[in-house]
């Protein structure tokens, strides 16, 4: 029994963690998008002068998307071998991101001016995506709690599976020990008996003497 749960929780956690991988390539094309169209604006490489800002937005995107990327890899082997040490690095991870998560949508629900909270953009790409925002706020609300729901969820399922997973040992010889139970019972209570010394056989004159009673 344990054994099936063990399993649906690992095939759950793959799923939901599919998600995030989802979310994390969206973000890194997006990224890479926003770089061409920084790049073709430029007529140049961004760094090859050192008086050129830096689109921070871009790069940050960039970056979270390859981080939700990685930590959909440490998912789906945490979820294949069930191991702690994995498990904790992926719960680590999941939670850091889920925090940083609700602290920047915290700052922008409660504080009105959340928007000087953030450098300037150079490139234009976080004033556009403000203003998306803007004019698709009930899409973009659901999308960010989906978001932050698979990530609970997989933080959920990630605990559950290092809960169930570190008495997998223990299931394993509970299905033998009912077999085993006889056997040592029989070994334990039969009797024992032990012969010391030498044979005793009957003598000759006893032999003969039987002999002549009998005839």
């Amino acid at each position: 029994m344990v054994r099936m749960i063990r399993a649906c929780i690992q095939s759950l956690l793959k799923f939901v963690n599919s998600g995030n991988g989802l979310v994390g390539i969206a973000m890194i094309l997006y990224g890479i998008w926003l770089m061409r169209a920084w790049q073709r604006h430029l007529g140049h490489f961004p760094f090859e002068r050192p008086d050129d800002p830096i689109p921070w937005f871009m790069y940050s995107f960039f970056g979270l998307g390859v981080l939700l990327c990685v930590i959909t890899c440490v998912g789906h082997i945490a979820a294949e071998t069930a191991r702690g040490c994995c498990l904790h690095l992926y719960v680590m991870l999941v939670f850091v991101v889920l925090m940083v998560e609700a602290g920047l949508a915290t700052d922008v629900f409660l504080n009105r001016d959340w928007e000087e909270d953030f450098p300037m953009d150079p490139s234009g790409s976080f004033d556009q995506f403000k203003q998306f925002i803007r004019l698709n706020f009930d899409i973009c609300q659901w999308i960010g709690i989906s978001m932050m729901s698979i990530q609970g969820l997989s933080l959920l399922l990630a605990m559950l599976l290092k809960a169930i997973g570190s008495r997998r040992y223990y299931d394993s010889d509970d299905d033998y020990a009912p077999e085993r139970l006889p056997l040592l019972k029989n070994a334990l209570h039969s009797p024992s008996t032990c012969v010391i010394g030498d044979p005793v056989f009957p003598s000759k004159n006893d032999a003969w003497n039987k002999r002549t009673d009998d005839e």
